[in-house]
């Protein structure tokens, strides 16, 4: 990793790469003889869903959902609005959500709500990072310490996104 100011090292490429393809086979050994539909939680998790589909070994469809909760401050505003829905019917669907982050639960109960009014067969939930003391879902990458994260994705103000690897701001490990 090399170093960006203002941030601190959580996890390189190399280490996410292993992670996502470990997820990507326990979903592939769990959906095998199936079709799941993956439905990303955008924007943050737009690079995770690429590789995760390409590293998954069982044919499956994608769609988007974009939730927000943060805008473009550090803090939680409390409420979840959606900007796009998903287009996919999910009824009678194994449907698998997937996100960058799981941390207060706000926007991913939302979303898990929103998709079962639409009568799946199942949901499942797959999170690239997992807020220590948070609830782990189906299928997660790491348990991540508090701290604004950014990087493979995930931003800060529409910055950072491009990076490879994921930085904590620094400044924010505490909250």
């Amino acid at each position: 990793m090399r170093a960006v100011k203002g941030l601190i090292p959580r996890h390189d490429a190399a280490e996410i790469d292993r992670a996502v393809h470990r997820m990507a086979d326990e979903i592939s050994r769990d959906y095998a003889g199936t079709e799941p539909l993956l439905v990303g939680v955008l924007l943050g998790s737009f690079v995770f869903v690429a590789d995760l589909v390409r590293a998954m070994t069982v044919p499956c469809q994608v769609d988007f959902i974009r939730a927000r909760s943060y805008g473009k401050t550090m803090t939680t505003s409390g409420a979840v609005e959606i900007t796009k829905d998903i287009e996919t019917d999910v009824a009678g669907r194994q449907v698998i959500i997937v996100e960058d982050i799981l941390d207060t639960g706000l926007t991913i109960d939302f979303v898990t709500d929103r998709i079962k009014a639409g009568r799946p067969a199942s949901v499942a939930i797959c999170a690239l990072l997992v807020r220590e003391g948070a609830d782990l879902p189906d299928y997660h990458g790491f348990v991540t310490p508090r701290g604004f994260v950014v990087g493979y994705g995930i931003d800060y103000a529409e910055r950072y996104r491009s990076l490879p690897d994921i930085w904590a701001v620094e400044g924010t490990e505490g909250g």
